[in-house]
């Protein structure tokens, strides 16, 4: 994901040796290496913008956890959804959270979503991907909120579409201290809070059960954190 294609002028070789220039031919002037130069990095600049764009996610395609696959689109990297004031706790049109569902954890155990509902905890309830780059940028700040505010939230990582084996070694990888639960094949947990185009997407859910804020594509921790006080 993070790796960039290296941008080579027609004046270098594929190992980087600058190559002879052919009898009779002309060699390149400053302005065209220039040029060139500018042109290099301009793609380094938008390469690096792609990392904060969300990633498409469609479940009816085979999943691969190769960042490389996956299709990128130029959707807003935060986006609040309709009805949706800034500042209000909950939005005015809040919807009752579907919990009706049984799902696998990271060890293959049988769980339902609804043994994460807690009259005292706000549940933010994440999808999210092992090769979604903007996802792997969320997860510092979930663990920094889940540990601050361990007593008043339960933040669940849903992951799209990657095994249990990939999504237990990422999660120890990055020392995630929240549940992960599997949801590959699972498109009617998707339907239920969706539509769902593009991840990471983020719900959270007040203690009585409302889904009161939606997030389609990355989010600053700071949103999140203002948004959950608001409903603890």
């Amino acid at each position: 994901m993070e790796e960039q294609d290296q941008v080579m002028t027609p004046a270098e070789t594929s190992s980087g040796i600058p190559a002879e220039t052919p009898s009779g031919a002309s060699a390149t002037s400053p302005a065209t290496s220039n040029t060139m130069r500018m042109t290099a990095v301009a793609a380094t600049a938008i390469a690096l913008l792609g990392i904060s764009i969300p990633f498409v996610w469609k479940p009816n395609e085979a999943a691969t956890p190769s960042p490389s696959a996956a299709t990128v689109t130029p959707a807003a990297s935060h986006e609040t959804a309709a009805g949706q004031a800034e500042g209000g706790s909950c939005m005015a049109n809040a919807k009752p959270a579907n919990w009706d569902f049984k799902l696998k954890d990271m060890d293959g155990k049988e769980i339902e979503l609804a043994s994460f509902k807690d009259p005292n905890k706000v549940v933010l309830l994440n999808f999210w991907a092992t090769w979604c780059g903007p996802c792997k940028a969320e997860i510092p700040g979930f663990i920094e909120l889940q540990e601050k505010y361990k007593d008043k939230l339960t933040i669940i990582g849903y992951s799209v579409d990657d095994t249990a084996e990939l999504a237990k070694k990422y999660a120890a990888e990055y020392k995630m201290n929240y549940p992960i639960v599997l949801g590959e094949g699972r498109e009617d947990v998707q339907d239920a809070y969706g539509p769902i185009w593009g991840i990471p997407a983020s719900f959270i859910i007040s203690k009585d059960g409302k889904v009161c804020r939606k997030h389609m594509g990355i989010a600053p921790k700071a949103v999140f954190e203002k948004e959950l006080i608001a409903l603890m």
